[in-house]
């Protein structure tokens, strides 16, 4: 049987309830007043009649609150709030870009989900706001190593194409062996921009791995140790006892990130490189090596759903 022939990715009722259970999982929260006992369901309300539905649209896990008086449903205070697509679509789209590991076009969703493509855009975004973890505790830590490296990709805007990578979009990533990652669009990749990253990233006790770029030599003194592999002369790998030096983890986060970015998504504006770069590091720190498969990446990614909002006056 497929999984994507589960009740709440076809039966909007069942679909409410599944995200009601994972963004209430004590109950019904009104968020106008923050009410959590005062409420009682609306059964059997309608939308008003159209030419396409002559009798309205049943108004599914509506909710009345006997504090404020205000009626209220899940999707208020998320990334679903505002959406006219059913919910079922919602989480057919979310499962779809959490099993997808290089991603999947807006125009794949749009064609999937039989919506419009601006509707499949948003909707991609909103998703990807929602797997933006926001985390700040320090990466590593005793006994553990990170490496990092820096990466150029697409084109920086109004930017003549240049030797080099001058007009290229920079990107550095910070990836904890059998860990998380995490990644940061920057300007350029100098001593100004990458340090303070460094610093606030990763904990002192951590064990750092770079190539030979000289932005991380200061940086590394800070760490319990900082290995380099000179890429220049051809190496990539080198054992020192126990202890193996190399750079493989983040280039091969590189490698999915750059065949996502390639290969599906073709074009991203720098303004929404951010985005892209939190749905990648998400995919990556909740892969199925750390015992998350697709079905609870999709519930992770539902939970980060709660408390935001994403509004566009237009997708440009």
């Amino acid at each position: 049987m497929s999984v994507l022939s589960r009740p709440e990715f076809h039966d909007e009722a069942k679909a409410f309830e599944h995200v009601e259970s994972i963004l209430w999982p004590n109950g019904p929260v009104c968020p106008k007043c923050g009410s959590v006992d005062r409420h009682y369901a609306l059964k059997g309300v309608r939308t008003k009649p159209s030419k396409k539905n002559p009798h309205g649209i049943e108004r599914h896990g509506l909710y009345k609150c006997s504090a404020c008086r205000s009626q209220f449903t899940v999707r208020m205070g998320s990334i679903f709030e505002e959406s006219h697509l059913p919910l079922t679509k919602w989480l057919q789209a979310i499962h779809l870009m959490c099993a997808s590991k290089k991603g999947i076009s807006a125009h794949q969703m749009h064609r999937i989900l039989e919506c419009t493509y601006e509707a499949a855009w948003f909707l991609c975004h909103r998703i990807r706001l929602a797997m933006a973890s926001g985390e700040l505790s320090p990466m590593g830590g005793n006994g553990k190593t990170v490496e990092v490296d820096e990466t150029y990709i697409g084109r920086l805007k109004d930017t003549p194409v240049k030797a080099g990578t001058s007009h290229k979009n920079t990107v550095v990533t910070l990836v904890e062996r059998g860990g998380r990652a995490r990644s940061f669009h920057v300007d350029t990749a100098r001593i100004g921009t990458v340090m303070p990253i460094v610093r606030a990233n990763i904990a002192k006790e951590s064990a750092l791995m770079t190539d030979e770029a000289g932005m991380y030599r200061r940086v590394g003194q800070e760490f319990a140790s900082h290995d380099v592999v000179t890429h220049s002369k051809d190496e990539y790998v080198r054992y020192e006892g126990e202890k193996t030096i190399h750079t493989n983890t983040v280039e091969g986060f590189y490698s999915i990130f750059k065949r996502g970015m390639k290969g599906v998504y073709q074009h991203c504006g720098e303004q929404h490189l951010h985005r892209y770069l939190a749905e990648f590091d998400f995919r990556y720190s909740n892969r199925i090596a750390m015992g998350v498969d697709d079905g609870t990446r999709a519930f992770i990614a539902l939970k980060g759903a709660a408390g935001k909002r994403l509004t566009y006056r237009r997708p440009d």
